[in-house]
């Protein structure tokens, strides 16, 4: 298996230089996320405002995923992806004029506009896959392009923390915005093997909303297809960007590491990226690609990912609560990993980049109204400890169910 990831790295020169533009990319990315948390934090010093700070990030993608996903299909990837890789180095610029209170209003601004860019680029990134890989090693690339975000997470995360923990906030942004220019750099040397084949005609605004609402409609017809990308909107409600939250809560608070509680933040992003990219990667070398083993595992997911919640809910001491976060790392990477190795799977190339774009759109809305709820809780009596319980427990509902429609599906096939 590990043979599999370097052949496809070594042989694949396409997937190589579109590897490498997602690690340097992927590294400004923590850093900005810790950064600007941090920040919002400092200046405020209130739950809301951070979890105000999610909300705009989970938005912002949720609002032009109607377009971003046309955009994937109708258009050349590779040059969507060039593109929002410059406009989001040029944004994170802006960051540095944030320099007090009544400037949240501008963090929030840019913010918006960095992650809408982003609502373009994901979608794509999925999308490009099968056009620069063979059938035989789209397993591989999807998990291997996983566990780079993981691992980035952990490192990214790490850095950036520790850079805003011993340097100041601003140094990340710099950071951030050079890794776009050299992500865009490297994806300028990708050559995709299949290329949209759609008439300029086909590329109207009205053209546009006709391509979109065919993407509503295979989803409505395609019951399976739906219920798979749902998986993202749980995991962020559950396992995403609302205990983002209170990991800033925990790292503000509780154990208070480094300059306005940065390095602990950083620590606790990293030992969920850990656990992200090690769980995909330990499961998938028994499982494979087979479709059964990835939905049964995807059940097994949530239950790692609400006993990680567990932990961090007593407080008991640092230690725990990363162990905590690597288990609900190690739960949410399954969740991820293999729910988009199901869709690129069985959804057809002509219309995959619509349908992740409508699974990001649900993914961010859901994440941002997760991440409303969850700012304001936090400033509550419940606290630190009872919101963590109530995602806890919360995060077993969603593995329950989709056991319940795997069931659906074996008696469907076997009447």
């Amino acid at each position: 298996m590990k043979g599999e990831y370097s052949r496809l790295i070594r042989q694949n020169v396409d997937f190589r230089f579109l590897w490498f533009g997602q690690i340097v990319s992927l590294l400004g990315d923590w850093f900005n996320l810790i950064a600007s948390a941090t920040l919002v934090a400092e200046l405020t010093g209130s739950g809301l405002a951070v979890g105000s700070l999610f909300v705009v990030r989970m938005l912002a993608p949720f609002l032009v995923s109607p377009v971003a996903g046309v955009v994937a299909d109708l258009f050349n990837r590779r040059s969507v992806l060039i593109i929002t890789d410059v406009l989001r180095g040029l944004t994170v610029l802006g960051f540095l004029l944030v320099t007090e209170p009544s400037h949240i209003w501008l963090l929030y601004s840019l913010t918006a506009v960095q992650l809408g860019l982003s609502g373009f680029f994901f979608p794509a990134r999925n999308a490009i896959l099968p056009d620069i890989v063979s059938k035989a090693e789209l397993g591989a690339a999807n998990t291997l392009g996983a566990a780079t975000w993981s691992v980035m997470l952990a490192f990214g995360a790490a850095a950036g923390g520790l850079v805003a923990g011993l340097f100041g906030i601003y140094p990340a942004f710099i950071i951030d915005a050079f890794t776009f220019g050299l992500s865009a750099l490297l994806i300028s040397k990708v050559k995709l093997r299949v290329k949209p084949d759609v008439s300029s005609s086909a590329k109207s605004l009205s053209a546009g909303f006709r391509q979109y609402v065919e993407g509503l409609r295979y989803l409505a017809h395609n019951r399976d297809i739906f219920v798979i990308t749902l998986h993202k909107a749980a995991l962020g409600l559950f396992l995403g960007a609302t205990f983002d939250i209170v990991k800033v809560a925990i790292a503000k608070q509780v154990f208070v590491i480094g300059i306005a509680g940065g390095v602990g933040l950083g620590l606790m992003f990293a030992f969920t990226g850990v656990g992200t990219g090690l769980g995909a990667l330990i499961v998938r070398r028994f499982i494979g690609d087979r479709d059964r083993p990835l939905r049964l595992s995807i059940a097994g997911g949530y239950l790692f990912g609400a006993l990680g919640l567990a932990l961090c809910a007593f407080l008991m001491s640092f230690s725990i609560t990363l162990f905590g976060t690597f288990l609900q790392g190690l739960g949410g990477g399954i969740i991820w990993v293999f729910s988009t190795q199901l869709l690129l799977q069985l959804v057809p190339a002509e219309i995959r980049g619509r349908v992740f774009a409508t699974e990001l759109a649900m993914f961010t809305l859901v994440s941002a109204g997760g991440a409303a709820l969850v700012g304001s809780l936090l400033d509550t009596p419940l606290g630190i400890a009872g919101v963590t319980w109530g995602m806890a427990v919360l995060t077993l509902v969603p593995g329950l169910l989709w056991l319940a429609w795997i069931q659906k599906q074996q008696s469907e096939k076997s009447s």
